[in-house]
C-alpha cells in the first residue's frame, strides 16, 4: 500500500516539533490532538509551506530529504484553510476556474463534477461577500479540487463555522473520498468530526505523533484516552444489503443484520456505522418482544471499570471491536466476564460514508 511518509524536526520559537509518521493513501487520515500540539505545523510542512529539517514522500515521489526540497507550488497539493481564502474581486465561477488554471496535466476532476458534488451551481455568479460561511468553504474546497491535487490537506476546515453551517457542510466532506478517490489529511481537535470523516488517525501531543492506526483500533484501544470519554464510540465497517421501503437501510455487519435509518447506497457498497458506547446495552439471553431492532451476537474481550458507577465492555463482533458502556452493578448482576457470549442491543446507529472502507 502506498503511504505518505514524513519526519519533521525543528524549533519554532519556544515550540519544538519532532514528528514521524506514515499515513495510508487509500482513505482519510486525521491528525488529531489538542490545540498547540503541532497539527497545523505538520500540515504546512507536508505542503512545503514550512521548511523544517526532515523528509517527506508521497509514495515514491520524494518532496523533501537531505538534498531536495520541492517548493509548495510544485507538489500538486490542494489546501483548504480554516478561513476560506477566496479572491473577493472574483465571482464564485472565476474563483473555481482559477484553481483549474493552476492545474498541471490531465484534468481528471472536471468543473461540472465539482459543481455537482458540492451543489454550488446556484452560487456561480455570486461574489464571495454574498456567501454564507459554509458556502464560502464549499467554494474554497471546489477551487482546491480543481487544481487536480495528488493529495488534499484540510486544516480544521469547519472550525470557523457555527454549528448550523458545520452540519450543512459535513456531508460534502463525507462524500469526497468515495466520490473522487482522493487521499486526504484532515487536521481536527473534534473527535466527533474525526469519527465521521476519517478512516485512520494520528494522535499528536506536544509536537510529536504519539500513536497511529486504523480509526476504530484507536478509538477502542486501552492504551489511549478515547474509550474513557463520556461520548466514547466505535466506528465499524458494514456492507449494504438493501434499502427497505420503510426508510431503513439493511446492512450486513460481520454476517449479522443491522438496520439504520438512512439511505445507504447500492447493495454491496462498503459503509461505516458509528455506535455510541452509551447506546449499547447487553443481555446474556436473546431478548424477545423489544422495540430495539438491532441485537448483535458478540463475545466479551475485556471489562474495564471506570471512575464512578460505569464500566466499559469491549466486545468482539467477527473481526471488529465495539464498545458498550454499562454500569458496574449490571456487570456484577449478570456475571459478565471476558470470553462470555452476549447479545448487544444497539439503541442508536448513525451511518457515515466510508472513506476507504
Amino acid at each position: 500500500m502506498s503511504t505518505l511518509s514524513a519526519a519533521f524536526k525543528g524549533d519554532l520559537g519556544a515550540f519544538r516539533l519532532d514528528a514521524q509518521f506514515e499515513a495510508p493513501l487509500d482513505g482519510v487520515t486525521a491528525l488529531f490532538g489538542p490545540s498547540g500540539s503541532g497539527k497545523t505545523t505538520v500540515l504546512r510542512a507536508i505542503a512545503g509551506l514550512e521548511h523544517l529539517n526532515g523528509r517527506c514522500a508521497l509514495g515514491r515521489l520524494v518532496w523533501q530529504d537531505n538534498i531536495h526540497f520541492v517548493p509548495a507550488h510544485k507538489r500538486g497539493i490542494g489546501y483548504v484553510f480554516q478561513e476560506p481564502s477566496l479572491f473577493p474581486h472574483l465571482s464564485v465561477r472565476a474563483n473555481l476556474l482559477y484553481g483549474n488554471r493552476r492545474a498541471r496535466g490531465e484534468k481528471a476532476i472536471t468543473f461540472d463534477a465539482v459543481v455537482e458534488l458540492l451543489k454550488i451551481w446556484k452560487l456561480l455568479d455570486r461574489a464571495p461577500e454574498r456567501l454564507s460561511g459554509g458556502e464560502r468553504q464549499r467554494v474554497s474546497l471546489g477551487r482546491a479540487l480543481l487544481s487536480q491535487p495528488r493529495l488534499l490537506l484540510l486544516d480544521e476546515p469547519m472550525s470557523a463555522l457555527d454549528r448550523g453551517a458545520k452540519e450543512e457542510i459535513l456531508p460534502y466532506f463525507e462524500t469526497l473520498h468515495s466520490a473522487l478517490g482522493l487521499p486526504m489529511i484532515l487536521v481536527s481537535h473534534d473527535i466527533s468530526e474525526v469519527e465521521r470523516l476519517a478512516s485512520h488517525m494520528l494522535l499528536m501531543s506536544m509536537g510529536s505523533v504519539v500513536a497511529g492506526g486504523p480509526l476504530n483500533a484507536m478509538l477502542t484501544s486501552d492504551k489511549l484516552p478515547f474509550r474513557h470519554n463520556r461520548d466514547a464510540a466505535s466506528v465499524l465497517t458494514a456492507r449494504v444489503v438493501a434499502q427497505a421501503a420503510d426508510g431503513l437501510a439493511e446492512l450486513d455487519l460481520e454476517g449479522q443484520p443491522l438496520l439504520v435509518a438512512a439511505e445507504a447506497g447500492p447493495a454491496g457498497e462498503a459503509v461505516r456505522v458509528r455506535l455510541m458506547a452509551r447506546d449499547v446495552s447487553l443481555a446474556v439471553e436473546a431478548p424477545s418482544r423489544t422495540t430495539i431492532l438491532n441485537v448483535l451476537r458478540a463475545d466479551i474481550l475485556a471489562i474495564e471499570p471506570l471512575n464512578g458507577p460505569d464500566a466499559n465492555v469491549v466486545l468482539r463482533i467477527g473481526g471488529q471491536q465495539m464498545l458498550a458502556r454499562v454500569t458496574q452493578r449490571s456487570v456484577a448482576a449478570l456475571g459478565l466476564a471476558p470470553g462470555m457470549p452476549v447479545f448487544a442491543q444497539v439503541k442508536g446507529v448513525s451511518l457515515v460514508t466510508a472513506p476507504g472502507a
